[in-house]
């Protein structure tokens, strides 16, 4: 990620396709929004992606639909799905979840920063849900022996947590990615079969000391 304090080399990037060029341009100014918000400036900008600061404006209409562009590119979820599919389709059903939890966990506060960067101009484009995608569905569909819920019903359970432990806008403090896995698979309480033996135990107990003297 470009740095927006990048000491300037009195270079100029090479001609680029126009695409190529806006793809060059909003990758520049993201991290750029996140520090300064809309307040950033087309020179700011123009270092940070090694051009002159009249190549912005033949990329883009203007300052504004440049910050749209970014946010566009921001709340995509393409980054998002492709790095689920990434996830090892060997591995254990709770490591394939913890490697969710993180992905999802940084896509959760990666949407907060942005949309908290940007003015309500760009709030609609920025305040993009965090839906289910099917990789995510697909991950538990090769863990499907092991749930109890259809594979959609599993992911939309595992973002809904994740996002509730991890957004800064409903805990000081996200949970940490295992700790999450473990609300995930186990819940809050204690485990059924163990309560079941000691409930038991305690009755084949009582039921012993019948009728006998301390």
């Amino acid at each position: 990620m470009l740095a927006s304090g990048a000491p300037k080399t009195g270079k100029r990037a090479a001609a680029l396709p126009p695409e190529e060029r806006r793809r060059l341009i909003v990758a520049a100014t993201l991290p750029l929004i996140l520090e300064h918000g809309e307040m950033l400036t087309t020179r700011e900008i123009a270092d940070a992606a090694g051009i002159a600061e009249g190549t912005i404006f033949r990329a883009f209409p203007d300052k504004d639909a440049l910050i749209a562009a970014v946010v566009e590119a921001a709340v995509d979820p393409a980054p998002f799905d492709e790095a689920v599919r990434a996830i090892d389709a060997d591995l254990a059903l709770e490591a394939a979840v913890e490697a969710a939890v993180k992905l999802i966990q940084k896509r959760v506060v990666d949407m907060w920063r942005i949309t908290s960067s940007v003015g309500p101009r760009f709030a609609e484009a920025a305040r993009r849900s965090l839906t289910v995608n099917k990789p995510l569905a697909d991950l538990f569909a090769g863990h499907k022996a092991s749930v109890r819920v259809s594979p959609a019903e599993a992911a939309s359970m595992l973002v809904c947590i994740t996002l509730a432990v991890t957004h800064p806008n409903l805990v000081a403090e996200p949970m940490g990615p295992a700790k999450v896995v473990q609300l995930f698979l186990h819940g809050v309480g204690t485990d059924a079969s163990a309560e079941k033996a000691a409930s038991a135990e305690k009755a084949n107990g009582r039921s012993n000391g019948k009728g006998k003297k301390c």
